[in-house]
């Protein structure tokens, strides 16, 4: 079930809630367990998602979790005491507090997570963090991108305010930044569809990270959330981590940020080199957005067998395309072909490494991860066989042709010859560059066609 939080105290909080129940039909119940301005009273319920509405404002409701799932249509009323759970309340799988943003930042929806790495200022407690939501997270910005009017942005900012505990995976999905905006009834009403596409979203995934550092907008994590398969817990600021302190006196709220993001993954925006040493001491990793990239749709277990094997995606490892699909943990790492790959390289860099990427399941890389070089690892022979055919094809665009023969890569052409050229006087200079380009030149008033100063090359390449 999928708890909504809707704060009366809250203008923009109210119109998202209103806009949600125009959006579909809701079965309306009462409770008459708690008070109206602590969730009782009507209580809305439609499908997998139960609306309540309280008198506080969001960032003091802790435990707020515990509001619901007290009352049940008469269907499940009756179904449950026909079961062994009897009449027992349904907990909440996740829960979204329908909320204002506020500041100097103009039309934007916004989520995030609850807590503080620091000094509890606007609610909850100093170093709590409540339990974050990553996959569905990932899955309210998509939507919020979808839905948004167009002078909105969407983004997601740090953890940075209470409350600190929820009682079960939560996450604030703000409209924003001040009154024009809180009034706004097609932002209001695209936030509120965007709430209601995450049904069946579950709160975790296999791959989330933390992340530290950046602004309080958080943009590389955003940009983690919506451009890779990687989802993105807390994040703590800059300013977040000011607040906090030297991370060696602060490793409880580390561990918590991690534990609570069920994260074993760090990216840190910027250079802090005494965090990076304390998470890894904590037993996590820190990667860089590079290494978040590169590792999409790839198992993580294959990641570190290849990393082991030919050094880690930082200092040039890259995956090939059979890493995505792959099935099977056997591979065997071999040299890749230089001189084919060199002469390939010189002729067309960008097919040269696609060839590479295309018939393997990673390779070493220099000059930022552009050009292959060194080691690769295969599935088969067959995978270097293709490899090798792929970049004699991309010699056959230069030769006149290639072949394989006996262990190499044959390349034979015509080509100009400079020293027939210097055997009839011809100059350095331009008129060798029309001879190589095929244009007749005059030397000495003699005509010397393309033709004179050609000779027959063959080049092999050992594979």
């Amino acid at each position: 079930m999928i708890a909504i939080v809707v704060s009366r105290a809250d203008s923009a909080s109210v119109h998202i809630g209103d806009h949600l129940l125009d959006l579909v039909d809701w079965e309306r119940q009462e409770d008459e367990t708690r008070p109206d301005a602590d969730g009782g009273g009507t209580v809305y319920r439609h499908g997998a998602f139960e609306l309540r509405e309280f008198d506080a404002l969001h960032l003091d409701m802790e435990n707020a979790a515990d509001a619901f799932g007290e009352v049940r249509s008469t269907s499940e009323r009756a179904s449950a005491e026909r079961s062994d759970a009897g009449a027992a309340a349904e907990s909440p799988d996740l829960l979204v507090f329908a909320s204002r943003h506020s500041g100097d930042t103009g039309p934007l929806l916004t989520a995030h997570f609850t807590g503080n790495f620091g000094p509890a200022k606007y609610g909850g407690t100093d170093g709590g963090l409540a339990e974050a939501c990553p996959n569905a997270h990932e899955r309210l910005l998509s939507a919020f991108a979808e839905y948004a009017p167009d002078e909105y942005e969407v983004g997601m900012e740090c953890t940075h305010h209470g409350p600190s505990s929820v009682g079960v995976p939560s996450m604030f999905a703000e409209l924003g930044s001040d009154d024009p905006q809180w009034e706004d009834e097609d932002a209001a009403r695209a936030a509120a569809r965007a709430i209601l596409d995450l049904e069946g979203a579950e709160p975790h995934k296999s791959r989330q990270l933390v992340g530290f550092g950046g602004n309080h907008y958080a943009p590389r994590f955003t940009r983690i959330a919506r451009e890779t398969d990687w989802a993105v817990g807390h994040v703590a600021a800059d300013w977040c981590l000011d607040a906090m302190g030297a991370p060696a006196e602060n490793t409880d709220v580390l561990r918590r940020a991690f534990e609570q993001s069920r994260a074993e993954y760090a990216v840190i925006d910027g250079d802090r080199p005494e965090l990076e040493s304390v998470i890894e001491e904590l037993g996590y990793r820190v990667v860089s957005e590079t290494w978040v990239r590169e590792t999409a749709g790839i198992s993580l277990d294959l990641v570190a067998d290849l990393e082991a094997e030919l050094g880690d995606v930082d200092s040039g490892l890259r995956f090939g395309e059979l890493a995505v699909t792959d099935i099977d943990d056997s591979y065997e790492c071999i040299d890749l072909p230089t001189d084919l790959l060199a002469e390939a390289q010189g002729i067309d860099a960008d097919a040269a490494r696609e060839a590479v990427e295309a018939n393997s399941l990673a390779f070493q890389t220099e000059q930022s991860g552009t050009r292959a070089t060194g080691q690769a690892a295969i599935r088969s022979p067959a995978d270097r066989d293709r490899l090798v055919s792929a970049l004699a094809d991309v010699l056959a665009r230069k030769y006149d042709s290639v072949e394989r023969e006996d262990g190499a890569v044959v390349a034979r052409e015509v080509a100009f010859d400079p020293a027939k050229a210097n055997e009839l006087g011809v100059p350095e200079g331009p008129k060798f560059g029309k001879l190589s380009a095929g244009r007749t030149v005059t030397v000495d008033g003699e005509e010397i066609a393309p033709e004179q100063v050609r000779s027959r090359r063959v080049r092999k390449f050992p594979v």
